[in-house]
Protein backbone atom coordinates (compact mmCIF):
# COMPACT_ATOMS: atom_id res chain seq x y z
CA UNK A 1 0.00 0.00 0.00
CA UNK A 2 1.16 3.89 -0.74
CA UNK A 3 0.86 4.85 2.95
CA UNK A 4 3.28 2.34 3.77
CA UNK A 5 6.26 4.40 1.90
CA UNK A 6 8.84 6.43 2.19
CA UNK A 7 10.08 8.62 -0.68
CA UNK A 8 13.89 10.29 -1.41
CA UNK A 9 14.14 12.28 -4.13
CA UNK A 10 17.61 13.28 -5.48
CA UNK A 11 17.66 15.69 -8.65
CA UNK A 12 19.35 17.50 -11.19
CA UNK A 13 19.16 20.95 -10.85
CA UNK A 14 16.90 21.99 -13.13
CA UNK A 15 15.17 19.07 -14.25
CA UNK A 16 11.97 19.54 -11.91
CA UNK A 17 12.92 17.29 -9.47
CA UNK A 18 11.16 19.41 -6.34
CA UNK A 19 8.17 20.41 -8.58
CA UNK A 20 7.88 16.18 -9.19
CA UNK A 21 8.47 15.30 -6.08
CA UNK A 22 5.76 17.93 -4.56
CA UNK A 23 2.73 16.77 -7.18
CA UNK A 24 3.93 12.96 -6.24
CA UNK A 25 3.23 13.88 -2.34
CA UNK A 26 0.12 15.76 -3.20
CA UNK A 27 -1.07 12.62 -5.43
CA UNK A 28 -0.34 10.40 -2.82
CA UNK A 29 -2.03 12.67 0.34
CA UNK A 30 1.67 12.33 2.32
CA UNK A 31 3.48 15.04 3.67
CA UNK A 32 6.40 16.85 1.72
CA UNK A 33 9.79 18.05 3.03
CA UNK A 34 12.16 19.53 1.39
CA UNK A 35 13.20 23.46 3.17
CA UNK A 36 10.66 21.92 5.49
CA UNK A 37 13.67 20.20 7.08
CA UNK A 38 15.47 23.24 7.30
CA UNK A 39 13.22 24.84 9.80
CA UNK A 40 12.54 21.30 12.09
CA UNK A 41 16.30 21.41 12.31
CA UNK A 42 16.93 24.65 13.37
CA UNK A 43 13.94 24.63 15.96
CA UNK A 44 15.26 21.35 17.32
CA UNK A 45 18.99 21.76 17.38
CA UNK A 46 18.64 25.81 18.63
CA UNK A 47 20.33 26.48 15.64
CA UNK A 48 20.22 29.05 13.26
CA UNK A 49 18.16 28.01 10.01
CA UNK A 50 20.93 29.36 7.57
CA UNK A 51 23.34 26.87 8.61
CA UNK A 52 21.16 24.27 7.05
CA UNK A 53 19.76 26.17 4.05
CA UNK A 54 21.09 24.47 0.84
CA UNK A 55 23.50 21.96 3.15
CA UNK A 56 23.30 19.47 -0.31
CA UNK A 57 24.61 21.73 -2.35
CA UNK A 58 27.27 23.69 -0.58
CA UNK A 59 31.08 21.97 -0.39
CA UNK A 60 31.73 20.24 2.92
CA UNK A 61 33.94 21.44 5.59
CA UNK A 62 35.39 24.95 4.82
CA UNK A 63 32.04 26.46 3.42
CA UNK A 64 29.95 24.74 7.26
CA UNK A 65 32.61 25.37 9.32
CA UNK A 66 32.94 29.31 8.41
CA UNK A 67 28.82 29.14 8.88
CA UNK A 68 28.90 27.53 12.26
CA UNK A 69 32.24 29.46 13.68
CA UNK A 70 29.13 32.10 14.12
CA UNK A 71 26.99 30.49 16.65
CA UNK A 72 26.98 30.75 19.80
CA UNK A 73 28.46 27.77 22.17
CA UNK A 74 25.90 26.09 24.23
CA UNK A 75 22.87 27.01 22.34
CA UNK A 76 22.23 22.92 21.09
CA UNK A 77 21.59 19.59 23.17
CA UNK A 78 22.79 18.16 19.53
CA UNK A 79 26.21 19.34 20.33
CA UNK A 80 26.09 16.00 22.35
CA UNK A 81 27.41 15.05 18.96
CA UNK A 82 30.58 17.26 19.62
CA UNK A 83 32.18 20.47 18.43
CA UNK A 84 28.95 22.35 17.10
CA UNK A 85 31.07 24.03 14.72
CA UNK A 86 32.12 20.91 13.23
CA UNK A 87 30.45 19.78 9.44
CA UNK A 88 29.71 16.67 10.80
CA UNK A 89 27.45 17.43 13.63
CA UNK A 90 25.36 20.00 11.30
CA UNK A 91 25.11 16.82 9.05
CA UNK A 92 24.07 14.26 11.80
CA UNK A 93 21.72 16.52 13.18
CA UNK A 94 19.36 17.03 9.91
CA UNK A 95 20.45 13.15 9.54
CA UNK A 96 18.28 12.72 12.76
CA UNK A 97 15.43 14.50 11.78
CA UNK A 98 15.32 13.10 8.47
CA UNK A 99 15.09 9.51 10.59
CA UNK A 100 12.44 11.10 12.72
CA UNK A 101 10.02 11.83 9.94
CA UNK A 102 10.56 9.09 8.15
CA UNK A 103 9.96 6.94 11.81
CA UNK A 104 6.39 8.93 12.08
CA UNK A 105 4.71 7.73 8.32
CA UNK A 106 4.68 7.69 4.68
CA UNK A 107 5.85 11.08 3.42
CA UNK A 108 8.66 12.51 1.02
CA UNK A 109 11.85 14.00 1.37
CA UNK A 110 13.63 15.71 -1.11
CA UNK A 111 17.66 15.80 -1.28
CA UNK A 112 19.95 16.03 1.70
CA UNK A 113 21.22 12.66 1.16
CA UNK A 114 17.78 11.29 2.22
CA UNK A 115 18.24 8.22 0.24
CA UNK A 116 21.31 7.39 2.21
CA UNK A 117 21.01 7.98 5.66
CA UNK A 118 17.39 5.83 5.28
CA UNK A 119 19.05 3.28 3.54
CA UNK A 120 18.35 0.55 5.60
CA UNK A 121 14.15 1.52 5.76
CA UNK A 122 12.35 -1.91 4.22
CA UNK A 123 9.66 0.70 3.10
CA UNK A 124 11.88 2.94 1.19
CA UNK A 125 11.30 4.19 -2.02
CA UNK A 126 14.09 6.39 -3.60
CA UNK A 127 13.96 8.37 -7.06
CA UNK A 128 16.17 10.02 -9.12
CA UNK A 129 15.05 12.79 -11.28
CA UNK A 130 17.16 13.87 -14.31
CA UNK A 131 16.81 15.92 -17.65
CA UNK A 132 18.80 16.88 -20.21
CA UNK A 133 20.95 19.81 -20.43
CA UNK A 134 19.05 21.93 -23.24
CA UNK A 135 15.46 21.38 -21.15
CA UNK A 136 17.42 22.27 -17.80
CA UNK A 137 19.23 25.21 -19.48
CA UNK A 138 15.61 26.51 -21.09
CA UNK A 139 14.13 25.70 -16.70
CA UNK A 140 16.71 27.97 -15.40
CA UNK A 141 17.35 30.42 -17.98
CA UNK A 142 13.36 31.31 -17.19
CA UNK A 143 13.07 31.05 -13.62
CA UNK A 144 16.38 33.30 -12.72
CA UNK A 145 16.16 35.35 -15.97
CA UNK A 146 19.79 34.34 -16.67
CA UNK A 147 21.58 34.19 -20.46
CA UNK A 148 21.98 30.54 -21.86
CA UNK A 149 25.60 30.32 -20.69
CA UNK A 150 24.67 31.54 -17.29
CA UNK A 151 22.38 29.27 -17.23
CA UNK A 152 24.54 26.60 -18.09
CA UNK A 153 27.29 27.28 -15.32
CA UNK A 154 24.63 28.02 -12.73
CA UNK A 155 23.44 24.34 -12.95
CA UNK A 156 27.36 22.91 -13.49
CA UNK A 157 28.54 23.90 -10.69
CA UNK A 158 25.24 23.59 -8.32
CA UNK A 159 25.60 19.61 -9.61
CA UNK A 160 29.10 19.41 -9.41
CA UNK A 161 28.45 21.12 -5.34
CA UNK A 162 25.87 18.48 -4.90
CA UNK A 163 27.78 15.46 -6.47
CA UNK A 164 30.56 16.97 -3.89
CA UNK A 165 28.47 16.48 -0.83
CA UNK A 166 26.69 13.57 -1.67
CA UNK A 167 29.91 11.48 -2.52
CA UNK A 168 31.89 12.98 0.68
CA UNK A 169 29.12 11.64 3.39
CA UNK A 170 27.97 8.38 1.62
CA UNK A 171 31.00 7.21 -0.47
CA UNK A 172 28.27 6.17 -3.08
CA UNK A 173 28.61 8.04 -6.80
CA UNK A 174 25.45 10.43 -6.68
CA UNK A 175 23.13 9.57 -9.64
CA UNK A 176 24.33 6.14 -10.15
CA UNK A 177 21.64 3.94 -11.05
CA UNK A 178 22.49 1.59 -8.38
CA UNK A 179 21.39 4.06 -5.57
CA UNK A 180 18.11 4.65 -6.78
CA UNK A 181 14.74 2.06 -7.26
CA UNK A 182 13.39 4.55 -9.92
CA UNK A 183 15.26 7.39 -12.31
CA UNK A 184 12.85 8.99 -14.20
CA UNK A 185 13.52 11.72 -17.09
CA UNK A 186 11.34 14.90 -16.91
CA UNK A 187 12.46 15.98 -20.57
CA UNK A 188 10.81 13.09 -21.86
CA UNK A 189 7.10 12.64 -19.66
CA UNK A 190 7.27 16.43 -18.26
CA UNK A 191 6.25 16.91 -14.60
CA UNK A 192 3.24 15.54 -13.96
CA UNK A 193 3.35 12.56 -15.54
CA UNK A 194 6.41 11.84 -13.76
CA UNK A 195 4.91 12.31 -10.73
CA UNK A 196 2.07 9.85 -11.85
CA UNK A 197 4.38 7.67 -12.74
CA UNK A 198 6.39 7.51 -9.54
CA UNK A 199 2.98 7.59 -7.69
CA UNK A 200 1.60 4.68 -9.80
CA UNK A 201 4.35 2.78 -9.11
CA UNK A 202 4.25 3.07 -5.07
CA UNK A 203 0.74 2.03 -5.05
CA UNK A 204 1.27 -0.93 -6.76
CA UNK A 205 3.74 -2.00 -3.85
CA UNK A 206 3.39 -5.01 -1.77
Amino acid sequence: MAEKYVLTFARQFGSGGHEVAKTTAEILGIPFYDKELIAIAAKESGLSEHLFDGLDEKPTNSFLYSLVMGVQSGASTYCRYGDVTGSDNIFRIQAQVIRQIADKGPCVIVGRCADYILREYENLVSVFVHADMEQRTARIMKRYNLKEKNAEDYINKTDKRRNSFYNFYTNRIWGSVENYNLAIDTAQVGIKNAAEIIADYVKKLT
